[in-house]
Order: C-alpha cells, then structure tokens, then sequence
C-alpha cells in the first residue's frame, strides 16, 4: 500500500481498510504484550476501567491513522476521555483500542480492537480484531448500506465471510457477558425459537453474526459509538442490520456526546425488518 505520511490524498475504502487492518494487528500485538507482561487497572472519572494496554493499543492506531490520513480526524477512547475531542468531518475515524477492558481485566479472550470509519451518519468501513484468538475482521459496506465486502483473517488464512440465514432449529443469540441474567432478554426472546444463548464480552459479538455463527445481538443500554461503529460496518458488509431500537433504522453516528441507546444487531433474515 502507497499511502504517503503526512499528506492529504484520496484513499481507495480498500487502502483505508488495509491501514486499519494493519494498526489493529499491532495493537493486538501491543496488549498481548501488556497482558503477558502484567499490568495494573485503574479507573477513569466515569468508574469505568483502563489499562496500559488500551493506552498502548491506541497510541499505535492514532500515530498510523493521522500519519497515513491526516485529513481525516480520529476520535478515540481514551483521548475523548482525556478532553480531546476533534472537530468532526464528513469522514472520520472512531477507535476503541481495546474494547472489553472489564473482560481483559478480568483474564478472559473476549475483547477486540475496533477501527470504523464513518461518513456522514453511517459507518462505511471498519475492522475488528481478536487479540487472544488471532482472528482478523473487516468490511467495507455496499451500496445504500447494503452487503458489501467482509472478509476474516486468521491461522488458516483470509476468506471472504457472510451472515447467516437463521436455522430451522434457532437462532443463537450473542449477549453480553456483564449483563447476563438481564430480565428483558428473556421478554425480548419470549416468541422466538432459540437453539442456544452465548455470553460473551465486547464486538466479539458482532463478529460472530457477522461469520454466520450467530444470529441475533440485542443491547439494552447504553454504549458509546466507538464500540459499535467499526462491528456495524463489518456486519452489515456481511450482510447482517444494526438497528436503533427507538426508530427501527439503523444505527446513526454523530450523536451528542457520542452516545448509543439500545440496539439490536442481526444477521440475515431473521425478524429484522
């Protein structure tokens, strides 16, 4: 890839995507790095946890992003947590260098580093990866948010990837690990033929709708748009919807504060309408 630093050019979605897939593979790099070497979590001003490794993570993805793009603004995490916040453009980047502290923290596999960009309102791209399972996610959405083009890397190499169709058995439904014995899943489900319900941390959720493992994702509370805007590009390039549960569209970016409500993601078909 020639994209020169420091320079503003016009980069193919291809290109742009092929950065972000690099940048989330050494910071996967880098919080392996800091899981194996140990480390210490603190809290942010909103109680919510932090470690080197998501400082690390996105120190990496900000000094690729702004060296190979530098007239596209990047919103990340930790520098919104910080103060720093960008003034915003027609494209621009959201980051969550590691998303799923709590689950890192706690010495589990289900967390992800999530690089979307997003143009207008809608994510156009985006990658995910899977530091503790050396899966590599990416997508580039289709026309009028349509499927597009997804793909996985991993041991066996890189394959082009698709949402499912739900089973005649049922659906398996992805849900948060946190939340689990959350009483609206059950009311949320009541109706619906499930086959089994997967609990889990972070966009590893997406990731599995948007492979065809999984077919239904339902968030009930808030989350911010730099953990949802690089899953959503990736899933609805496979062929899944990420839909506002307030206006049954799908999800929006540019919000006050950069906030989510609720959403529900889902693969194809389904009861999405």
């Amino acid at each position: 890839m020639n994209i020169a630093a420091g320079t503003a050019q016009t980069h193919t979605d291809e290109e742009l995507l092929e950065l972000a897939a690099r940048l989330a593979t050494l910071a996967s790099a880098a919080i392996l790095a800091v899981r194996d070497a140990g480390f210490q979590v603190e809290r942010k001003s909103d109680r919510s946890p932090v470690t080197e490794a998501d400082h690390a993570a996105e120190a990496i993805i900000l000094e690729g992003l702004r060296a190979a793009t530098p007239e596209i603004p990047v919103v990340a995490e930790e520098e919104v947590c910080g103060g720093h916040v960008p003034t915003l453009a027609h494209r621009y980047w959201l980051v969550d260098p590691l998303d799923g502290t709590r689950e890192f923290a706690a010495g589990t596999d289900s967390y992800a580093v999530c690089i979307g960009l997003v143009e207008g309102d809608r994510p156009r791209l985006g990658v995910v990866a899977l530091p503790a399972t050396g899966e590599l996610f990416a997508g580039i959405v289709g026309a009028e948010g349509g499927p597009g083009v997804a793909w996985k890397q991993d041991a066996a190499g890189r394959r082009a990837i698709a949402a499912r169709t739900p089973p005649a058995e049922g659906i398996t439904v992805m849900f948060s690990q946190h939340y689990r014995g959350d009483p609206r899943l059950g009311s949320f489900l009541a109706g619906r033929r499930v086959a089994d319900v997967v609990n889990c941390g972070s966009a590893v959720k997406f990731c599995r709708l948007a492979e065809g493992a999984a077919d239904l994702y339902p968030r009930f509370g808030r989350t911010m748009e730099w953990d949802t805007a690089a899953p959503q590009a990736l899933l609805e390039a496979a062929g899944g919807r990420v839909l506002d549960e307030r206006t049954g569209a799908p999800l929006r970016y540019g919000k006050p504060e950069f906030e989510n409500g609720g959403f529900t993601a889902w693969g194809r078909g389904g009861d999405a309408p």
